[in-house]
């Protein structure tokens, strides 16, 4: 065996048995988040706050390629914020700020514009549902709303 392979394996072996040290709270403190939310932002010409939610859908400290949906909020719908996923384009649940819970559309409920979903479709607010497209059943983080603007909007009626 060369020199030059031997020696290429040996750090691979190393790296291999040192990546099984590496615990989801280590990783975090390396810069390396399941799950986060970006600052809110606003867009004027739609009249929303938009956060970026990004995660992973499964712990790894390998692949830095996050995943992301966005959180919205409405300031005519003050009580809720809003999940969209951009790749799928639909608004898939929202999140209720007085109940503190979580109601999941069902599949045939999901649409790309919120005025096209009935009140009736949301179900009654639960648990945050697990992180998308993972299945360790890690939960959803609730969205950070210390940082949204405050607003004294009347609420729509759908």
């Amino acid at each position: 065996m060369h020199r030059f392979t031997r020696r290429l394996l040996g750090l691979a072996f190393i790296g291999a048995t040192l990546s099984c040290f590496i615990t989801p709270e280590s990783a975090e403190a390396g810069g390396y988040y399941r799950q986060r939310y970006s600052s809110w932002s606003y867009k004027p010409t739609s009249s929303y706050y938009y956060s970026r939610y990004t995660y992973h859908p499964v712990v790894s400290t390998v692949t830095t390629r996050y995943h992301y949906h966005y959180a919205v909020h409405y300031p005519s719908r003050p009580r809720y914020v809003y999940y969209y996923n951009p790749v799928r384009r639909v608004y898939w649940g929202r999140y209720d700020i007085q109940e503190g819970g979580y109601s999941m559309l069902k599949q045939e409920d999901r649409k790309e514009k919120l005025e096209e979903i009935p009140e009736s479709a949301f179900p009654k607010p639960a648990e945050m549902p697990p992180i998308p497209e993972s299945s360790d059943g890690e939960k959803m983080a609730k969205p950070d709303l210390t940082a949204l603007p405050k607003h004294d909007a009347a609420p729509d009626t759908p």
